[in-house]
């Protein structure tokens, strides 16, 4: 997670690994993933062993969505660079006002709540055992393992709604490290999350947690609206 984050356009569209695109973040992601599934079942319990199998199922249905919703985006762009993705759509505001980019949006918001273990998809708050998916892979754990277990959750949530915020809204993202830039950077950054987390706030106590069996149905869905996108983009040219 502290890689992703050097990756991702947080306060500035050049961030420290600014090399990286989109494929390489998730690649991030994915490993960050994989180990916790293997923490699950090193801890050799029932429940460790089931988390870490529903973990892995919306992984692999998640991540393709994720990349091809970036690259609706790298496609009107016209680079793979985030930080680059971040200061051509904020030059010039009207890719921005494209159906594509909200369908693009909108299969992003749904992987991120999948990918975080947000409702619908997950409960984080719940101990209940048919329905655990996060909290079952470290219900074995406590101390300062499971302290950098979620800690490593909580930046995974905020990067993701870092990337929401900054990449299909990127305005107010400096491009220089000044002092004066950056400050302006962090308040739009923070109204920003500020909007999308009342956002989540309000879906979360508006719906229940969806049936385990649904769960691929709305990833599915996420991935038509992705792809859908993707295909925007050539056709509204």
């Amino acid at each position: 997670m502290l890689a992703g984050a050097l990756a991702t356009p947080i306060l500035s569209s050049r961030p420290p690994l600014g090399f990286a695109g989109i494929v390489l973040l998730m690649y991030l992601f994915l490993a960050g993933t994989f180990f916790l599934t293997l923490a699950g079942l090193d801890a050799g319990s029932a429940f460790g062993g089931m988390g870490s199998s529903r973990e892995a199922a919306v992984a692999a249905l998640a991540e393709p969505t994720v990349i091809l919703a970036v690259l609706a985006l790298s496609l009107r762009a016209n680079t793979t660079n985030l930080g680059g993705v971040v200061e051509r759509l904020s030059g010039d505001p009207l890719l921005a006002a494209n159906p594509a980019h909200l369908l693009a949006f909108s299969a992003f918001f749904i992987v991120m709540l999948a990918e975080t273990g947000r409702l619908p998809v997950d409960n984080p708050a719940t101990h209940l055992e048919l329905t655990m998916i996060h909290e079952a892979m470290v219900l074995e754990y406590s101390g300062r393992h499971l302290a950098l277990v979620e800690w490593a959750s909580g930046m995974k949530l905020l990067l993701f709604l870092t990337l929401l915020a900054n990449l299909f809204f990127p305005w107010g993202v400096p491009a220089v490290l000044a002092p004066r830039p950056l400050l302006l950077g962090v308040i739009v950054l923070l109204a920003k999350l500020a909007v999308l987390t009342i956002a989540i706030a309000v879906l979360e106590t508006s719906i229940a947690k969806l049936r385990l069996f649904r769960v691929p149905e709305l990833l599915a869905g996420s991935f038509a609206l992705a792809l859908l996108s993707v295909t925007a983009v050539f056709l509204l040219r």
